[in-house]
């Protein structure tokens, strides 16, 4: 089989620590370009063996690819995604996906009309455990969703507090790129633990749930910094059903992340809770399950998403656990979330 030709668009600190190692060392690709900014970019080429490096995502496109990696910052996703899709190129786009809610429809209009794959890399969205979890809420175990709870909180204080350089030792010692601040403490490039951070457990839970909300009244606090480092909100969903979403990026440095998401339906209830490496069905009709989860395994990680994009280009699998769509659905909660904020806790419509 031929190996698929990706180009990247976007050198920074997750590509390189997280992406680009991945994908060099397999053998069904091939790296053809990169494109980003910088005197780095010649270094980040030869390290990863990227074909060729540019500042121009036109050449970049031009360049016979099948598929593009795109780690911008956060407000330049959409325009380069979208130029992909129209130029027929499988996607694979980091989080927050888009930061306005038009933005992120119209990607999902412009892949159906390509038809081809877009993967925005939720790590948890592929663990054995919330795909243990999404079988139990599709085989319908605990029936209708009446009422949900999702709260994130993670050890993030210096990313979206304005000093990045912290987490390089939590994530990647060996690499030499830093974090921006301009990415996540700068407000005018969507920084913040909303689109940062309450992305991720927002699109675990609409993949889990299939629900989508359809009124927000929140509130974010900045705790004396430029961005929100705490998110509160009540959401009503389009079925009906009440929820409830927090966030904290204030977790001591060493702490497990927090994720927890609890589901109450017409038949049942299901805890899932990434810190403590628990999924817990418990029934009305006295049936209880639970799921055996690895030690570690709630721990955030995301070497599976870029793995299953390669395998829906060649068919070797059809599941995207965090298709466009997911990723869509995330965006306009955060926007209404922030919207709603903005006007005092006023309730924002999500959409009609």
């Amino acid at each position: 089989m031929s190996r698929v030709r990706i180009g990247a668009v976007g050198a920074g600190w997750w590509a390189t620590s997280n992406h680009f190692p991945l994908l060099a060392g397999r053998e069904d690709v091939e790296l053809v370009g990169v494109c980003g900014l910088g005197p780095d970019l010649g270094t980040v080429r030869d390290r990863f063996g990227f074909g060729f490096a540019t500042d121009s995502v036109d050449e970049l496109f031009d360049a016979g690819l099948d598929a593009v990696v795109i780690t911008t910052p956060h407000d330049l996703h959409f325009g380069v995604a979208a130029a992909a899709l129209d130029r027929g190129l499988h996607v694979l786009c980091e989080k927050p996906m888009t930061l306005r809610a038009d933005q992120a429809w119209d990607l999902v209009e412009r892949r159906e009309r390509a038809g081809t794959h877009f993967l925005v890399p939720y790590g948890w969205n592929y663990k054995p455990f919330t795909v243990a979890a999404k079988r139990m809420l599709d085989a319908g175990d605990v029936g209708d969703i009446q009422y949900a709870l999702c709260h994130m909180a993670s050890p993030t204080r210096g990313l979206f507090g304005g000093d990045p350089a912290h987490m390089l030792e939590r994530w990647d010692s060996s690499t030499a790129t830093a974090p921006q601040a301009s990415t996540w403490s700068a407000p005018e490039h969507g920084g913040g633990y909303a689109h940062g951070q309450v992305t991720h457990s927002s699109a675990l839970f609409f993949w889990l749930t299939g629900l989508r909300a359809a009124t927000v009244a929140g509130r974010v606090a900045n705790a004396g910094s430029a961005v929100d480092l705490f998110d509160a909100a009540v959401v009503r969903f389009d079925t009906g059903a009440l929820g409830t979403l927090s966030g904290a990026a204030t977790l001591a440095d060493g702490d497990k992340y927090q994720v927890d998401l609890r589901i109450f339906g017409s038949e049942g209830v299901l805890l899932l809770d990434a810190e403590r490496e628990r999924v817990i069905l418990s029934r009305y009709d006295g049936r209880r399950e639970s799921v055996d989860i690895a030690p570690d395994e709630g721990e955030y990680e995301c070497l599976v998403p870029p793995v299953r994009f390669l395998e829906l280009i060649t068919g070797a699998s059809t599941e995207n656990n965090s298709s466009v769509e997911v990723a869509a659905r995330s965006v306009e909660l955060i926007e209404a979330l922030l919207a709603s904020s903005a006007a005092n806790g006023k309730e924002v419509r999500v959409h009609d």
